[in-house]
C-alpha cells in the first residue's frame, strides 16, 4: 500500500464507533463470521483449517507475530464497514476532506518564478468533489501516484491559486518525497 492508501486506512479506524476484538480468539471468531468457515479463513490468513479452529478454541493462545499481523490487518478490514461507508459518504456529498501533510512540492509556473520543489507542511480542506474522487480512484484500485495526482491538484486550486484569487499562471503542481500524510473526513 501507498500512502495515500495507508492515509485512508487510518482515517476509517478513527471512524470506528467500537473497538475491533483485541484477543485472537475473538478475532477468530469475528473472521470466521465474516467468511463462513474455517477453511476460508486458513486460506485468507495462509495457515491450515485446523490451526484457525486451534485458534478459535483457544488451544493455541498466541500466533506467530506474522500470521498475528495477518489476522490482525483482516479483522481491521472487515470491522465496521457500514460505519466506514456512512462517513465517506458524508465527506464525499458535503463534509469534504482534510489533507495534512509534509512533502516536496513542486510546480510549473509562467516565466520568472521558480518551480524548484520545496517542502512545505500543508493542512488544506478540500471540498467533497475532491474526496469522491479520490474514494472512486481507490474503489477502481488506481495507483498511488494517481491518488497524488488528485490531491495535487486540490492543493494547486484550494491551496496555490486560492481558489482563483492568486497565482493563475501556475499549470501543474506535483507532490513528492512525503514525509507524512493524514487524511480526516
Amino acid at each position: 500500500m501507498g500512502e495515500i492508501e495507508d492515509a485512508i486506512e487510518r482515517a476509517d479506524r478513527e471512524a470506528f464507533t467500537r473497538q475491533p476484538p483485541k484477543t485472537l480468539k475473538g478475532q477468530i471468531g469475528y473472521l470466521l463470521k465474516q467468511l463462513g468457515s474455517a477453511k476460508a479463513v486458513a486460506q485468507e490468513l495462509g495457515v491450515t483449517a485446523d490451526s484457525v479452529n486451534r485458534y478459535r478454541r483457544g488451544a493455541r493462545k498466541h500466533a506467530r507475530a506474522d500470521v498475528a499481523s495477518k489476522i490482525d490487518d483482516a479483522v481491521r478490514q472487515r470491522w465496521q464497514p457500514q460505519v466506514r461507508k456512512r462517513r465517506r459518504q458524508q465527506a464525499a456529498a458535503s463534509g469534504g476532506i482534510t489533507v495534512e501533510t509534509r512533502a516536496r512540492f513542486g510546480y510549473e509556473s509562467s516565466a520568472g518564478s521558480t518551480d524548484d520543489g520545496r517542502f512545505r507542511r500543508l493542512t488544506v480542506k478540500l471540498p467533497a468533489t475532491y474526496a469522491q474522487r479520490l474514494f472512486d480512484a481507490r474503489e477502481t484500485g488506481a495507483s498511488d501516484q494517481d491518488m497524488r495526482g488528485i490531491i495535487a491538484e486540490g492543493f494547486k486550486e484550494f491551496y496555490f491559486q486560492d481558489n482563483g484569487g492568486r497565482a493563475m499562471g501556475l499549470s501543474d503542481v506535483a507532490i513528492n518525497d512525503i514525509d507524512y500524510l493524514d487524511l480526516e473526513y
